[in-house]
């Protein structure tokens, strides 16, 4: 059983036939998820970025929802990891990491989203349906997945378009 305490992650991939200081590019514009898919709405730094320490406010939404959260970078290291913890850094709703490894013919993108014990609208409805924890935790992890490919194969077809 998938419980908030084990820090359900997502991860997707995909293989780029692009280097990895064109692909960091695109990883690095906080707003690149947004072309992709539907629920990130944009980003707007709050500090000099992108930098480690460095914080934007994040916009989303959803059919019922929208809201804003704060995020800090707390990955920063160039042509290779790029992550950031939404809200709060010691208890963060969840960290959000793309992870480039390069090779001779291309760059390895992986986007990993790990979920915190942050006070989020998931942690509310498990508060609300304790016995459904499972259930609500596979449904955003699914959105998530669904998301994150998107927004994975969106910076794929930037990065090797001519």
């Amino acid at each position: 059983m998938t419980r908030l305490a084990d820090r359900p992650t997502v991860e997707v991939s995909a293989l780029i036939a692009a280097p990895a200081s064109s692909v960091w590019e695109l990883v690095t514009d906080i707003n690149i998820s947004s072309r992709f898919q539907d629920e990130f709405q944009e980003a707007t730094w709050l500090d000099q970025g992108p930098a480690l320490g460095a914080r934007f406010i994040g916009k989303n939404a959803t059919s019922r929802f929208s809201w804003e959260t704060t995020c800090t970078i707390v990955d920063y290291t160039p042509g290779e990891r790029f992550s950031w913890a939404v809200n709060d850094v010691d208890d963060p709703v969840a960290v959000w990491t793309f992870e480039l490894t390069a090779y001779d013919d291309g760059t390895e993108l992986t986007y990993r989203r790990v979920v915190g014990t942050g006070p989020s609208g998931l942690t509310a409805a498990i508060e609300k349906y304790p016995d459904r924890e499972e259930e609500i935790i596979a449904k955003r992890d699914e959105v998530h997945r669904q998301h994150m490919q998107s927004v994975v194969d969106g910076i794929k077809s930037l990065a090797e378009a001519p």
